[in-house]
């Protein structure tokens, strides 16, 4: 309990809170929001690392428990946001396909970051940001795994820069691709890596687009919870001096979209917790950022980026190919 009144945890919470403020802000600005709040809070707590290099290290003890506490919050909190009803009756066929896509993606970005001989922790974790859910799957397979900070700060921004780069191509290409409002916006859903990116492309197609690419986005943030209790149930398994700490904090997110989904007297603020939801998940990457090595990053960045960018183009190709098909 004492470690939750320090001096190094009350700074780290009052630092992060005002970051994810500013965050939540910018990343309402046009071309800005393509980044999305928490990428936003990542890179301002980055530059607050380059800026008071000396003098931050006060906070190091706060920002670790922030960023793991927080994020557990954070993640809990965001099932609010994943309407089960709305999968039943319209996203059987995004479930599965959102299950194919995250399992064809983790098996082939694992596989090739491995073929550029980026580590194994590395290599889970910036594959589940690219398969899953951007941010929000690094961080919580991150803490599941007990990966270096240096690991969840690069794979995020592997994600990130990625993200950005096929929001900005599949835009510019929809007038040329052929597809009504609704096949883009589930291809935007099915490719991109973060919510904010699949809210962004998918927006380009109107409200048709972004229903749809949201649907389907958030039929893969549902594959986190399977993934999280694999690598749960497998580490503990394959290693009895090496386990992993059960990620009850997934039966929360559980527990709180059935209560978002079927309890009206919820529903109505299901808007604020989810941006409430965010400010934790944000305060958690400004931490994060807070702890950067910026040395790992220039080693290791360039063989992890190449291998998820082969992987995000095949990702891309082979769902626009089966959209036209179907469509």
């Amino acid at each position: 309990m004492k470690k939750y009144l320090s001096t190094s945890f009350f700074l780290s919470v009052i630092i992060t809170f005002i970051v994810a403020i500013i965050s939540y802000y910018l990343a309402k600005i046009q071309y800005f929001n393509i980044l999305g709040q928490l990428v936003i809070a990542l890179l301002i707590g980055m530059f607050l690392q380059l800026l008071f290099r000396g003098n931050i290290a006060i906070i190091k003890e706060g920002n670790g428990l922030l960023s793991n506490k927080f994020l557990r919050g954070g993640i809990i909190l965001l099932g609010f946001r994943l309407s089960i009803d709305k999968l039943i009756t319209n996203g059987k066929i995004t479930l599965v396909s959102a299950l194919f896509v995250v399992v064809f993606m983790l098996f082939l970005s694992y596989v090739l970051c491995r073929f550029f001989n980026v580590e194994k922790d590395l290599a889970l974790l910036a594959s589940c940001g690219c398969s899953i859910c951007g941010a929000a799957a690094v961080m919580g397979v991150s803490s599941q795994i007990k990966a270096k900070t240096d690991d969840s700060v690069l794979a995020v921004a592997v994600v990130a820069i990625l993200g950005t780069l096929f929001t900005l191509l599949e835009v510019t290409l929809r007038p040329y691709l052929g597809l009504v409002d609704e096949a883009y916006g589930i291809m935007a859903g099915a490719s991109l890596h973060e919510i904010a990116h699949a809210v962004a492309a998918g927006g380009a197609a109107g409200n048709t687009g972004l229903e749809a690419a949201i649907l389907m986005k958030l039929s893969r943030v549902l594959m986190l919870v399977i993934v999280i209790l694999g690598i749960a149930i497998f580490s503990k398994n394959s290693n009895k001096e090496a386990k992993k700490p059960f990620p009850y904090f997934i039966f929360g997110f559980i527990a709180t979209s059935i209560v978002g989904s079927y309890i009206p007297l919820v529903q109505q603020y299901i808007g604020s917790l989810v941006t409430l939801a965010y400010m934790l998940l944000a305060m958690a990457m400004t931490a994060l950022g807070m702890s950067v090595n910026f040395n790992a990053l220039r080693e290791r960045g360039g063989r992890v980026l190449l291998a998820c960018m082969i992987a995000s183009t095949i990702l891309f190709v082979l769902c626009y190919v089966a959209i036209s098909y179907l469509y």
